[in-house]
């Protein structure tokens, strides 16, 4: 644990508040679900929560079959970081932070269908992902909220990501959005 020097006192209410630096860099927002979890030395832990993470073994066999059935990369995110891989370099994308453009994409429920030369297209994580050339997003709704996306992305420059990528992307965000509220 990385100690951050700063102190904050307990209101009368019992409530503590998180310092803006350490909000900003966690991307924490107000509404943002934490978990609180304690441990045997008195240390109270709070955790960001992740609805999507109950999902991860079932998300990561689907993006499997994704994988398989079109030849293309599949990512599926959480609002915060990519949770599922198949068909790409899983060790360089998992866990990774999904990129600001991602995050605002899912929070506008926005769909997304772009070449690398479009200026709409975006990196999926905040490090650039080579040899990304297109992709395909769609956000995952879960009892209309946003909590994550599900994208293909092609490699291969000559490949031109459609309306059959599209429609299976979304279709993607609707399923895996009612296995949450299931």
């Amino acid at each position: 644990m990385k100690a951050t020097g700063i102190v904050r006192r307990i209101d009368d209410l019992g409530r503590v508040v998180i310092p803006k630096e350490i909000r900003r860099t966690l991307r924490l927002r107000e509404g943002t679900p934490l978990e609180i979890f304690t441990d045997r030395e008195g240390e109270i832990i709070l955790k960001k929560y992740s609805p999507m993470v109950e999902l991860t073994a079932f998300a990561s066999q689907y993006a499997d079959a994704m994988a398989q059935s079109t030849g293309l990369m599949v990512c599926i995110t959480d609002r915060d970081q990519v949770i599922a891989v198949a068909g790409g370099p899983r060790k360089d994308v998992i866990g990774k932070p999904v990129s600001k453009q991602l995050e605002n994409a899912v929070g506008e429920r926005e769909t997304v269908l772009a070449a690398r030369d479009d200026k709409n297209f975006f990196s999926m994580t905040e490090d650039d992902m080579e040899g990304v050339s297109a992709i395909a997003v769609a956000p995952i709704i879960c009892e209309g909220d946003a909590i994550g996306s599900v994208a293909l992305l092609s490699r291969d420059a000559r490949t031109r990501l459609g309306d059959p990528e599209m429609k299976l992307v979304t279709t993607a965000a609707g399923f895996l959005g009612r296995q949450m509220e299931g």
